[in-house]
């Protein structure tokens, strides 16, 4: 059964925000080849180069690429050997997350709080200099290989923080498809293993369970899964959890741990002001998204009540809409990115609504199983 819990319920816990958080800083991806990869998300999805690090920065064992559109920031990083961690990672998961980076004022502060409440250290806490000023930079672990670094840069003016340059690149410069920053990103964890990471958001980070759904919310005829929404103190940063249920066949989560080989981040949702256009620029620019039957629209309206957008476009595209207490929201998944059915996208667009979609789950997740079925995975 789905569960909201209010602001006005959740603020006794919020009240000591022991690891207070700006937002997602960065997101940083282990790829194969991170030089395409950057060249992917600048063309496809309308990212502007930003900066490089690389053996001409002075870093020999990898490259990374920096890329972004407005708030939003990516990293590509390949190694330049073999192994290593980075290429471990990438030689077992395949091209994935590996870091969401969290911006805050103080990152010693961060790692110390949250090491001292449970967390499995990454990085110690460690300053890098440059002459553009300092970044402190702290890391802790969490479900699978993925990781989160506190990000300190109030004393920093560069591109992007020290060991990078400024990289542009003077003959291509794609035009913005409206992205604006991290919405929510979304980690797939094993059987019985959602709860024990809602307990570790709730007492290592001070995150509170925002949104519960289990199997009768999220399920087909075919597959369920059961997930629990964490947010920090002011809301800036959510993870929903999402674990395997009980089912017939083979879950979506299922699919992704048997073929990302573990716990990871199953997608990132990113925010735009308009859904329309921003979908049009990336279908036009090669973004292929999941589709539900047209049927899907013939009661829209009278599921969600009065929205601002004319019908058509958003049947045309595929843009799905819903409604809570506090307004309602549109989204729409692509297809996985990656040749492995793992890592994908969410473009959304809040009208006011707070939460995740839950009206769409069964049209959504019924897609999902159909681009398994071709795959041979459901």
């Amino acid at each position: 059964m789905e569960t909201i819990i209010t602001s006005a319920q959740s603020s006794a816990n919020s009240n000591t925000d022991f690891l207070p958080l700006q937002g997602t800083d960065y997101v940083e991806f282990y790829v194969g080849n991170a030089k395409q990869a950057a060249h992917y998300y600048m063309s496809a999805f309308g990212f502007q180069a930003l900066a490089y690090a690389g053996p001409e920065t002075g870093v020999k064992d990898r490259a990374s690429y920096a890329v972004r559109q407005n708030k939003l920031t990516f990293v590509l990083t390949t190694p330049l050997r073999a192994g290593n961690e980075i290429a471990d990672h990438i030689y077992k998961h395949g091209d994935g997350v590996k870091v969401l980076a969290l911006k805050v004022d103080d990152a010693t502060s961060a790692w110390n709080e949250t090491t001292k409440r449970g967390a499995k250290s990454y990085l110690q806490p460690q300053t890098l200099k440059d002459n553009d000023g300092e970044v402190v930079l702290s890391g802790i672990h969490t479900y699978g290989d993925t990781v989160h670094l506190f990000v300190e840069r109030k004393n920093y003016n560069g591109a992007f923080m020290p060991g990078y340059r400024k990289w542009e690149n003077p003959y291509y410069k794609p035009s913005s498809t409206g992205l604006l920053y991290v919405d929510h990103c979304v980690g797939n964890v094993g059987w019985n293993q959602m709860n024990p990471w809602v307990k570790f958001y709730e007492e290592v980070m001070g995150f509170r369970n925002i949104l519960s759904f289990d199997d009768k919310d999220i399920s087909t005829e075919y597959s369920a899964l059961m997930s629990k929404v964490m947010s920090n103190g002011n809301g800036y940063v959510k993870f929903p959890i999402n674990e395997p249920a009980e089912g017939k066949k083979k879950s979506q989560v299922e699919e992704y741990l048997e073929f990302y080989d573990g716990e990871g981040c199953q997608h990132v949702a990113l925010a735009t002001s308009d859904i329309v256009t921003t979908v049009t620029e990336l279908r036009n620019r090669g973004v292929e998204f999941l589709r539900v039957p047209n049927t899907y629209y013939d009661d829209l309206l009278e599921r969600v009540g009065h929205i601002d957008e004319d019908l058509e476009p958003l049947k045309e595209l595929g843009i799905l809409v819903d409604r809570d207490d506090e307004g309602y929201l549109l989204q729409l998944f692509s297809k996985p990115v990656e040749d492995r059915p793992t890592l994908f996208f969410e473009i959304i667009q809040r009208k006011g609504a707070k939460s995740f979609g839950k009206g769409n789950f069964k049209a959504l997740f019924e897609a999902i199983e159909r681009e398994q079925g071709e795959r041979g995975n459901l």
